[in-house]
């Protein structure tokens, strides 16, 4: 890649690496130069710029982020679209992130332009929380470095990066007494244990309780055993001091077997693993009467996802063993101010899809039922709605809503994910639509994507990669498309501008909003013109055909 100081007259088609906000012009850094944005930057006085231009042994950031990121990712995660050279890995379900460790330190030594950050191997993770992040640095990586990246993605049987998820686990519980234990500290173990168990989204299946005796523990066993549990919990009033001690004695008398005691984590040294009617059975530490984390809390998490717990697993726990209370890595809120406590989720986007105009401009009935290469004009941005990574899609119906409905039920699967919603004033302009439709949000969502029914050009990568783009904490909290530095649609909305976007009025829709938040704006470049296409006019549909009959609806 060649990198630095280019004349304005040899930069079109160059990536500008600094942004350029000065005399009406707004350029965010990464952008690829057309001929128009040059004309503008000489008529402000530009007679050079700094600039990035790939060599044909080079893959863009973009590109190359995403084909390292799917080689990396295994069960239990979801990628994002690639942005700014950035792909993210997220849990699709509640687990642990297993993380091939020397792999991923094997793939970062490679070539400083590839990177892959990930949690901690076997960290617990809750559905939609960032596992991973996979960054280009450079504007560009060498094919060469992304091609030994993909060698070592592919040089074992099992991926980089997965999520194994909890399983339900049915535990029986036996606690025994010495003289002078009470009811109530008893009564609190069940309590903590039940809870760590819902938490993993297990139940206690039964409670024993018997003398601090190998004799009583085994028949305790013997009765849980009939329970129908998965796991064996025992919790001894005395700590176990010896793999020959009472507890694992009554595990062995039961007709089980002690498979390692002690454990390098500490609280939870004095851990005991074993086997009772081919299922695992553990002696608990003292610390387990506990809610605080613990060596138990790490075996029970990885017994919980299905991963084995043997010697080999235990003894390499010592490195992170050493156990703290330690605040969790904020979260940056929506508004950018002070940041809040949590592990970083990935955003909630929603998408509000227009399809509520009259379209007079089209000469029909309604433009959003004229037929557009094989389904109604408006079933194509639904498609593309329901493929991408949104959580929630609200359809806004309006003029003829009892006929646009029926069309696009009767092209989508029966339980499709979508609500829709009636605008009684459609006919007063765009703005009562959007409002319609934001106010009809869950309040889960974090950001909205308006969607217009009838840009069928756009696709479910574009919304995606929306949605990518999305970053509040690092100002872009308002994401629009462009094509060549002419903006378009869809635009994404952080939650924090929906109040405002519902007071809009008129036959208009919230473009104002982006000039009033100019350093808020993110644009995100995208290819073709779809973004940039609607279908106003029969002149506009028959050309929209013409360029696209081979295109199946995304």
């Amino acid at each position: 890649m060649k990198f630095g100081d280019t004349p304005i007259d040899d930069a079109t088609g160059a990536i500008l690496a600094h942004s350029w906000r000065a005399n009406g012009i707004n350029f965010s850094k990464g952008r690829v130069l057309s001929g128009e944005d040059i004309a503008k930057l000489k008529l402000a006085g530009a007679a050079s710029i700094i600039a990035a231009r790939l060599d044909p042994d080079d893959i863009h950031e973009d590109e190359a982020a995403a084909v390292v990121a799917r080689a990396l990712a295994g069960k239990g995660i979801e990628s994002t679209a690639p942005f700014t050279g950035r792909c993210n890995h997220f849990a699709t379900e509640d687990g642990l992130a297993v993380i091939d460790h020397e792999r991923i330190d094997a793939l970062n030594e490679l070539d400083e332009s590839v990177t892959v950050a990930t949690l901690t191997p076997y960290a617990r993770v809750t559905q939609r929380q960032m596992v991973a992040t996979v960054k280009i640095i450079p504007y560009a990586a060498p094919r060469a470095a992304v091609q030994r990246a993909l060698e070592v993605a592919k040089s074992a049987n099992q991926p980089l990066i997965s999520v194994a998820p909890f399983k339900p686990m049915r535990a029986g519980l036996v606690q025994t007494r010495l003289p002078g234990t009470r009811d109530k500290v008893l009564d609190k173990a069940v309590g903590t244990t039940t809870k760590r168990l819902s938490s993993l989204g297990g139940s206690l299946a039964g409670e024993r309780r018997c003398a601090h005796d190998a004799t009583e523990i085994a028949a305790a066993l013997q009765e849980l055993k009939g329970e129908g549990c998965d796991i064996f919990l025992i919790a001894g009033a005395s700590a176990i001091v010896d793999r020959h001690d009472v507890v694992p004695a009554g595990i062995e008398q039961a007709g089980g077997k002690v498979t390692h005691f002690g454990m390098p984590v500490d609280p939870g040294n004095l851990l005991l693993t074993g086997e009772f009617d081919g299922k695992p059975v553990l002696g608990l530490p003292g610390c387990a009467k506990s809610p605080k984390y613990n060596g138990f809390d790490m075996v029970l998490e990885r017994l919980a996802a299905g991963l084995p717990v043997r010697r080999a697993e235990i003894v390499r726990m010592g490195a992170g063993g050493l156990l703290a209370e330690i605040p969790s890595r904020p979260q940056p809120r929506d508004d950018g101010d002070d940041e809040g406590a949590g592990p970083q989720q990935a955003p909630k986007v929603a998408i509000v899809l227009l399809a509520a105009g009259r379209g007079t401009r089209m000469g029909g009935p309604t433009k959003m039922l004229v037929e557009a290469n094989g389904h109604p004009l408006v079933v194509h941005a639904v498609k593309a709605a329901l493929a991408s990574q949104a959580v929630e899609i609200v359809v806004v119906l309006g003029h003829m809503a009892d006929e646009v409905r029926p069309a696009i039920e009767k092209a989508l699967p029966a339980k499709a994910r979508l609500r829709f919603v009636t605008n009684p004033d459609f006919a007063e302009g765009l703005s009562t639509s959007v409002r319609t439709g934001i106010t009809a949000l869950g309040n889960s969502a974090d950001a909205a994507i308006v969607q217009l029914g009838d840009m069928p050009g756009v696709t479910s990568g574009m919304l995606d990669r929306l949605m990518a783009a999305f970053s509040p904490v690092e100002g872009r909290s308002i994401c629009v498309p462009t094509v060549s530095g002419k903006r378009g649609n869809p635009v994404l909305w952080a939650r924090r501008f929906f109040q405002e976007i519902a007071r809009i009025a008129g036959d208009t829709g919230a473009k104002h909003l982006i000039g009033e938040h100019a350093d808020l704006v993110c644009e995100v470049e995208m290819t073709g013109e779809a973004a940039i296409t609607d279908i106003d006019t029969p002149e506009a549909l028959a050309a929209w055909r013409a360029q696209d009959t081979s295109r199946a609806p995304t």
